[in-house]
């Protein structure tokens, strides 16, 4: 996700350098945006060596220099149309003034108007300037558009009074940027393993065996792990999608492959979702060479392949969590739940595939959730990336009832008896 993070003139302006930290941790694409007031307080070098990127400080670029992206009387609004939100910390009462009555006469404040993210603003400026009401009206109009405004903190200013007027922590305003991209947190002390996509069997030197899964689930599932915080390893086989940015990606190709790369990341995972499509069967015998047309088969003897959540099964800890995913063509509640409490998961995402709108090579999926108790929970159609946000709500309440029990079981007992 990219965003850009605005700075403007005040000596809070040294502290957006570890905010670009912070934001760049999560994998965020930084470009950094400042006023020519900034730039008497930090230089554009500092911000351009830790996000890798030219710093935008002029509406215009200057003749032949550098970029040439930035040599375009347009940038602002190719920035504008390609960012996720626009933050801008420290924010100045000046600054803060200009976007609540819509004055563009710089890149930042010309952005502001030009592009349609998501806005955050992080104010910082003197504690009589915080309290005037102009810039309480100005605020006023901005939470009313829909800018979320992270409230300054209370202490020590560098002008030398003391109130209301020091830059918000770096982590309140970080939470606020990844509460405005959706990114949660509920996920941060996890490391979850998800395997995605197909398997392919070998038939012989150039033939293979194999299923319609575009891995569009599995690669939702990671990617929306990664935005809620946990670590994210992907064991992916054959998929049509890129990897989402952040995880840890190992490619396989065989259901034998999957299989070891699941168990070796096993043991330092606390979450595992198996939402590949695996290959039930591998033919029994592979010829070196092409089988030529004119040989034909007679038979085509196969056997199985490893069963994954069984070898889970056996080797999981108790406190990890495993859910898997099902995908049938006919007895879907029935097949699934089976599958469920003989592979001993803690979840079970069951859908029939033969739905319009569900199952492979569709960005959309309709599923069934099931718990090892009977319970089940239907969602509707809905993208599955949606699908995979509702898989991973319900692997944190798992995750948290298990807490609570665990806070129960481990209750020092009082019931001995009084002497």
């Amino acid at each position: 996700m990219r965003i850009v993070l605005g700075v403007t003139g005040g000596i809070a302006a040294y502290k957006s350098a570890e905010l670009l930290r912070i934001l760049q941790e999560r994998g965020l694409e930084v470009q950094v945006v400042m006023t020519r007031s900034a730039r008497e307080f930090i230089t554009p070098l500092t911000f351009a060596a830790l996000s890798g990127r030219k710093v935008i400080t002029e509406m215009y670029a200057e003749p032949g220099g550098g970029d040439a992206n930035l040599d375009s009387a347009i940038e602002h609004t190719a920035v504008a149309q390609s960012i996720d939100a626009l933050v801008i910390a420290p924010a100045t009462a000046n600054v803060i003034a200009k976007v609540a009555h819509g004055i563009a006469d710089d890149f930042l404040t010309t952005l502001c108007l030009a592009t349609k993210a998501p806005i955050l603003v992080a104010p910082a400026m003197n504690v009589n300037m915080w309290e005037n009401p102009a810039t309480q009206e100005n605020l006023v109009v901005l939470r009313a558009r829909g800018v979320r405004v992270v409230d300054p903190d209370e202490g020590y200013l560098a002008c030398g009074m003391t109130g209301v007027g020091r830059l918000a922590s770096l982590e309140s305003i970080a939470q606020g940027v990844f509460d405005t991209l959706g990114l949660r947190e509920d996920l941060k002390d996890e490391t979850v393993l998800v395997t995605a996509g197909r398997t392919e069997e070998a038939l012989d030197a150039v033939r293979y065996l194999s299923n319609r899964s575009s891995g569009r689930m599995g690669y939702a599932l990671a990617r929306s792990a990664w935005r809620r915080g946990a670590r994210v390893i992907l064991v992916s086989g054959p998929a049509d999608r890129e990897p989402p940015a952040g995880v840890v990606v190992e490619r396989v190709r065989s259901a034998e492959d999957m299989c070891e790369a699941v168990l070796q990341h096993l043991e330092e995972a606390s979450v595992v979702l198996m939402a590949a499509a695996v290959s039930d069967f591998r033919p029994a015998g592979v010829p070196a060479q092409k089988i030529k047309k004119i040989e034909g088969f007679s038979t085509l003897r196969l056997e199985p392949t490893p069963d994954i959540l069984s070898e889970i099964a056996i080797r999981r800890r108790e406190d990890q969590l495993i859910a898997g995913f099902a995908a049938e063509t006919d007895h879907v509640l029935e097949n699934a739940f089976s599958k469920l409490r003989a592979k001993r998961l803690d979840l079970i995402v069951a859908n029939d595939v033969t739905r319009e709108g569900a199952g492979f090579e569709v960005d959309t999926n309709i599923v069934t959730l099931l718990w090892p108790d009977g319970r089940q929970k239907s969602l509707e159609k809905m993208h599955k990336h949606d699908v995979a946000d509702r898989v991973l709500d319900e692997v944190v309440e798992l995750r948290k009832a298990r807490g609570r029990a665990k806070v129960v079981r481990d209750k020092p007992s009082h019931t001995g008896t009084r002497k």
